[in-house]
């Protein structure tokens, strides 16, 4: 079973997170179907649901709310996003993708997501991007303000760099309680540009998107994916579970959100909790994903 990590006195997650991002896009949206997925989750102790309010073109929200029963919320968490306005759905109308981290937009965007998801409480609200045009105390107010009102268990941003964190967070009494960026042997920086270390030093922890590298990783045929082939076979996994395997063995605690909508890769998601890591497996992958050695 997968382990859990506390993120905010009021929000507890497991170590890894399925996402709900091409939830909309499958063959089959069905309650039935969506329920099915969740419930795979579940049996390998994954409880953590990553949504966004643009996932799907602002659909996915809703499909998963119509496969929500009392009993299903209860034994999941809920991660929603918001701040992105595309062109699509409830934003057709804008005449240009941006971001809006005002108080209005916020407050909308999580009344619209309760609505759609049947819920009276977001367990976890990130930002989903930085916004260059972001009022720090307004937006800052705004994440306070939803907490005390418990609509929202905790508060925190993805995409952000320590710069972005450290305004939001002075003009907040909440504590932000994770950052949800892009890791993983495709997506190496954040070991080296200061993303991760940021965390660490303040004790966060980092949510990973993207995990398999966009699926990138799957289909490699060099070193690196001959590697995660050779380590597969001998754990009796696919090189998924490896590549997950390589990010929940950091010692920053990552949390990989994995997103697919294939059942068989549902129900094997958990196989990373048993692939052995050590310090020399972790660099000879680290090592083939940079494509030489470290210095």
């Amino acid at each position: 079973m997968i382990d859990r990590v506390r993120l905010s006195p009021e929000v507890e997650i497991s170590r890894i997170a399925y996402g709900m991002w091409r939830l909309a896009e499958a063959d089959d949206t069905s309650p039935d179907h969506v329920r099915a997925k969740i419930e795979s989750c579940l049996d390998q102790g994954i409880t953590t649901m990553d949504q966004a309010d643009i996932y799907g073109g602002y659909m996915a929200e809703e499909v998963l709310g119509a496969a929500l029963t009392p009993d299903l919320r209860h034994r999941i968490e809920i991660v929603t996003k918001c701040d992105i306005v595309a062109p699509a759905g409830r934003h057709s109308g804008a005449r240009v993708k941006h971001y809006d981290t005002s108080r209005d937009h916020i407050l909308a965007s999580v009344e619209a997501s309760l609505r759609l998801m049947g819920i009276d409480r977001i367990d976890l609200l990130l930002i989903h991007r930085p916004d260059p045009f972001m009022d720090a105390h307004e937006t800052g107010r705004t994440l306070d303000g939803l907490v005390a009102d418990g609509k929202v268990g905790a508060v925190g941003v993805s995409n952000f760099k320590p710069h972005d964190w450290a305004l939001l967070q002075s003009a907040m009494t909440t504590p932000l309680a994770t950052n949800q960026i892009e890791i993983s042997l495709g997506c190496l920086g954040a070991f080296t540009n200061g993303d991760l270390a940021f965390l660490q030093e303040r004790g966060v922890t980092p949510m990973a998107w993207s995990p398999l590298g966009g699926g990138a990783l799957m289909t490699d045929d060099g070193p690196l994916g001959q590697a995660l082939d050779r380590i597969a076979s001998d754990a009796g996994c696919d090189r998924a579970a490896v590549a997950v395997a390589w990010l929940l063995a950091h010692p920053a605690g990552i949390v990989p959100v994995m997103g697919t909508n294939a059942p068989p890769r549902i129900a094997a998601i958990a196989d990373a909790a048993r692939v052995p890591m050590d310090r020399q497996t972790w660099f000879e992958l680290y090592t083939h994903a940079q494509g030489h050695e470290v210095p």
